[in-house]
Parts: structure tokens; sequence; C-alpha cells
């Protein structure tokens, strides 16, 4: 019989005595295992109602409760080791910790821990925007009060310093801006402020909000700094839009006076350009005349050096073709006659034949026609009607 079977006590390796026995002598060894398994069942079995009894089929419930418990412990252990893992998603970091302080920081994917209570995670999503508004009243470096409307945008930077450094930093960043923001209000002007300091004002700020923020390491990086809202108190905000009115009319007239002038002068500037260019083509124009005229007399005068009574003659003629050419009737006044001839040269270039003949009857009457012409009459005189005959 196997010295472990049931009932076999008299056959213990290890020197014991029997079931009831006394472990207290020379010969004491470990305790069974199969005993003390069967003692935890029995245990197990009286506080679940199974009752603890020592009959003729207790090794063999024994010995399955024993497996039982052990297949138990097996499962939890291995459902308790999955439990370990665990999917950090995209945009997000998990934090590692180990009884509670800092192990690493796991990257997106699946990753695995030691289960609760040795290890646990905790997820920070280091990609999404987080804001914080904050509207108060403030004042300037003028003593004027202003009531401002302040959004910050912001993300988390290092999940570790952002866990570990302070204690709330989202509330220390609202801290931080709400400083930030009421430091830069009260070194600026309530005039510059609400004219084109307000974006000036927003983007200092978030200078010192970052600077301040890095200074206490939470691990967050602000992204935006916005001033939604610039505007005096409701009790005098009504004597404030008149002011903004008169400065947006003064802006406007001063571009409308701009771009007038702007019209006028190129168009000034381009009549006087034309007039100096016309002035300039004149002056040219008298010059060169003078200088050919002169040029002209200087030849002449050399010719009427040489021959006066043959360049006298030519002038005359000359003269008489440019003054008859231009002439369309020509009164002809005959020495010691009483008549007076008029020639409608117009007619007789036009071929009208009967103004001809008559011309040529004329003509022929010695007593009435001379062969020296008469002389010319200054053209500066007024010319007598054609349409009327003069008699001398």
């Amino acid at each position: 019989m196997p010295w472990n079977e049931p009932g076999n006590n008299s056959k213990d390796p290890w020197g014991g005595g029997g079931g009831g026995g006394n472990r207290g002598g020379g010969n004491q060894g470990p305790p069974d295992l199969d005993e003390v398994l069967k003692k935890l069942s029995n245990k197990l079995g009286a506080v679940f109602g199974g009752g603890g009894g020592d009959g003729g089929n207790g090794g063999g419930m024994g010995k399955h409760a024993s497996a039982g418990i052990s297949l138990a412990a097996i499962l939890a252990l291995v459902i308790w080791l999955a439990s370990g893992f665990y999917i950090v998603s995209e945009g997000e970091r998990g934090v590692v910790l180990r009884f509670g302080a800092f192990q690493s920081v796991a990257t997106p994917g699946p990753n695995w821990h030691l289960p609760y209570p040795v290890e646990r995670v905790q997820i920070v999503d280091i990609d999404s925007i987080r804001s914080i508004q904050h509207r108060a009243l403030m004042l300037t470096s003028d003593e004027n009060i202003i009531d401002v409307d302040i959004a910050v945008q912001y993300r988390v930077m290092d999940p570790e310093r952002f866990l570990f450094n302070v204690r709330n930093p989202d509330s220390t960043a609202r801290q931080v801006m709400e400083s930030a923001i009421r430091e830069r209000i009260g070194k600026s002007t309530l005039e510059f402020i609400l004219g084109a300091g307000r974006g000036e004002v927003a983007s200092s700020a978030r200078v010192v909000i970052q600077e301040a923020l890095d200074s206490y390491g939470v691990g967050i990086a602000v992204t935006a700094v916005s001033m939604q809202q610039a505007q005096p108190p409701e009790p005098v905000q009504e004597a404030f839009a008149d002011a903004i009115r008169a400065r947006e009319d003064e802006v406007r007239f001063r571009n409308e006076a701009e771009a007038y002038a702007n019209t006028v002068l190129p168009r000034a500037r381009g009549e006087a350009a034309r007039l100096m260019e016309q002035a300039m083509a004149y002056r040219d124009q008298v010059l060169a005349q003078a200088e050919g005229d002169a040029s002209r007399f200087t030849q002449l005068l050399t010719e009427y050096q040489r021959a006066p009574e043959v360049t006298r003659e030519r002038l005359f003629i000359e003269t008489t073709e440019v003054v008859l050419g231009s002439a369309s009737k020509v009164f002809v006044d005959v020495k010691g006659g009483n008549n007076l001839l008029f020639l409608p040269l117009d007619k007789i270039m036009g071929g009208d034949g009967q103004a001809l003949r008559d011309a040529r009857a004329a003509s022929s009457t010695p007593s009435t026609l001379s062969t020296r012409p008469a002389p010319l009459q200054p053209l500066n005189q007024q010319r007598p009607d054609p349409r009327s005959r003069e008699v001398r």
C-alpha cells in the first residue's frame, strides 16, 4: 500500500506518526501536500455548505477538489496576466506607473504591463487642443477699466510632466493665463487696446504664458491666444462708441482725400508734362523758323548785292504770285481811266467761259486797261466786297 494512501498512516517517509499522532518527535518532516489541499478543500466545503467528513469517498473527493482549485488558480493567473494587455490610440500616450511611481511612456499600438495592483496605465491625450476662456474687468496703464474676453488654446507636450509636476495642470494654465493677460493689459493704454493693439497684446501674452508654464514644468504647449472681445464697461460704452465712430470717420476721410489726391495729382502732372512738351516743341519750331528766315535773308542779301535790279524784280514777282495765288478776286485800277476792273478769278479758274470772255474784252480796250500793274494794297487792309463795283 502506498505511503500516502488514505488509511495508511504508519509508513510516513518523513517519520511522522498517524493522522492524529504526535508530530513533535525526532522524525518530524514537511507536511503532506495532499493533506494540506485536502484540509483546504474541507474548509472551503464547510464554508460553502459541502461538509468536510472523512468518509469512504473522502480521499477521492479531496483529489478532485484540489485539482479544481489548482485549475481555478491557474485560470485566475492567466486572466490576471491577460488583463495587462491594452491599446494606446493614435494621438495618445500611455503613462505606466509601478506602485504609483513613473515607469515609462507607451507609444500608440498594443502594449502590455504588469496587471493591477503592480502596475497601472494612465492614458493622456496629446493631440487634442484644449481651450480656456476667461472674461474679466482689467485696469489699463492709463487707469481705465476695460472688459476683455480671452481664449487660450493649448495641448499636452510632455505626458510625464503633465501628470506629475503639478497637481492640477489645467487650473495652473488658467491662473498663468489670467496673470499674463493682466500684466499685458496693465502695460497698455485703453486706446491702444481698442485700436490696433489687440492682436499685439494677445501675441505678447502668449509668449509670457509659455515662459511661465515652461518654468513650472507643466508640459503644456500654448498654440494660440486670442482676444475675442475688448470693450469699455457698460456705463460708458456709448461715449466710447462715439469716439470710435469719430476715429473711423477720420480714417475714412483721410483715405478719401488720399484717393482724390492720387487721382488729381497724376492728372495734373501729366497735363503739366504735356504743356511743357508743347512749349518745348513751339520753342523749337520758332527757333527753327527764325533761323531759316535769317538764313534765307542772308542768302537773299548776297544775291541782292550781286544783282540789285534782278533781285528786286524777282522779289516783286514772287510776292505777287504769293498774294494773287491765294486771292479769288482782283480789282485792277486803270491809271487815267474812270473804270475799275473786277476779275473773278475763282470763276475764271473754274471754267466759266463768259467771265473769261468779259475779261478779254475789257483787256482789249487801250483806254480802259493799262499794261502796268496797279500797286498792290497792303495785306492788312480790309478788302472790299467783291459783289460791289466802285467807279472812280
